[in-house]
């Protein structure tokens, strides 16, 4: 499936039925009275957060979404039905915007939220609203209402807890594959990640986390080289970041110092809210490394502690799988009672 994270839309609620101008003919009944009865409502555009869908893609061949006219009243008193409200499922982590005044409407953050963005109008009354004990013949009636329209930009901002990021290569796609299920493409060539891409992690104990691998960032990613900002949204809602470093990358590649503090730069520059997240430091690829040089002198430049791994190995992977986990508690405990739209 093709991984759409935006998208943009026009919704319009269903017009109201017009009201009905009728007068009662019956036999025996030479004067009867008006029976006109009222115009259905339109329906809603409704948009709905829902766990089984998982990107924005169904909006890339439809851009009209029109719900249907309620039904106009007619004789008898009898009503137009009302119609149905057309439900729009969206993943969850979805925001809403007007597109014109790019006012944010609705983030759909849990499953089950769901917000009206196009109401329906209302229908119109029948003649028989308008009789009196002076007016027993009325013809008047009212037109339906329109239903409302807007034009709407959709963005998808992955829900994770954990956001792993770093140099294409770094080995993101493999440790995330070690760690959980999931199975992203991995090869050994830069920007293999193309979408990002979400893991379960299950620990010892019913503990559990998600987990998303960021396709690969470069200098200027802030402003669009590379994959460019076009997938640092995804991880504005995690609570912490994970920093793979390539401890031995190949020769020409940025050193893990330089490699480190180019995507730091990035996120600075991208959002401050962004780069001021939970950071663990990983060194990756130790299985290539042949002396333990490499990870001491990336520990001294940094002056920071950091864990060391091998995604294919194996080695490091238990440690860092708990220093996920407490460093996941510090800052749910930190956190007040509801997380921001923004966060």
């Amino acid at each position: 499936m093709i991984f759409v994270d935006q998208a943009e839309i026009l919704v319009r609620g269903g017009n109201g039925g017009d009201g009905c101008v009728s007068f009662r003919r019956e036999m025996a009944v030479p004067k009867g009275g008006p029976d006109g009865g009222d115009g259905g409502h339109g329906g809603h555009v409704i948009i709905v957060a829902a766990n089984d869908v998982s990107t924005l893609a169904e909006f890339s061949g439809r851009h009209h979404w029109i719900a249907e006219d309620g039904r106009p009243g007619q004789g008898s008193n009898c009503s137009g039905r009302s119609a149905e409200d057309l439900v729009i499922r969206v993943p969850p982590g979805t925001l809403i915007y007007d597109a014109d005044t790019n006012a944010l409407l609705k983030d759909l953050v849990e499953p089950g939220q769901r917000v009206i963005v196009g109401r329906g109008g209302k229908g119109g009354r029948g003649n028989a609203r308008f009789a009196t004990p002076t007016h027993q013949t009325p013809r008047e009636f009212e037109r339906g209402e329109p239903g409302e329209q807007r034009r709407l930009r959709l963005e998808l901002k992955l829900i994770a807890d954990v956001g792993i990021i770093g140099m294409p290569n770094a080995g993101k796609s493999t440790l995330l594959s070690r760690l959980s299920r999931a199975r992203p493409k991995i090869a050994a060539y830069p920007f293999t990640t193309l979408q990002p891409q979400l893991g379960i992690v299950e620990l010892p104990g019913f503990r559990r986390f998600v987990m998303a691998d960021i396709p690969g960032l470069i200098e200027g990613a802030h402003e669009g080289h590379g994959l460019g900002d076009q997938f640092l949204r995804h991880i504005e809602r995690t609570r912490i970041l994970v920093h793979l470093v390539d401890i031995c990358p190949l020769e020409g590649q940025p050193s893990p110092v330089d490699a480190y503090r180019t995507v730091r730069r990035e996120l600075e520059k991208y959002s401050r809210v962004l780069a001021a997240k939970a950071e663990l430091i990983v060194a990756n690829k130790l299985d290539l490394a042949t002396t333990p040089q490499p990870l001491a002198d990336f520990r001294k430049a940094l002056g920071d502690e950091c864990l060391a791994v091998s995604a294919v190995s194996g080695q490091g992977l238990s440690d860092l799988c708990n220093a996920i986990w407490q460093q996941l508690e510090q800052v749910k405990a930190a956190e007040p009672a509801t997380r921001s739209p923004e966060s």
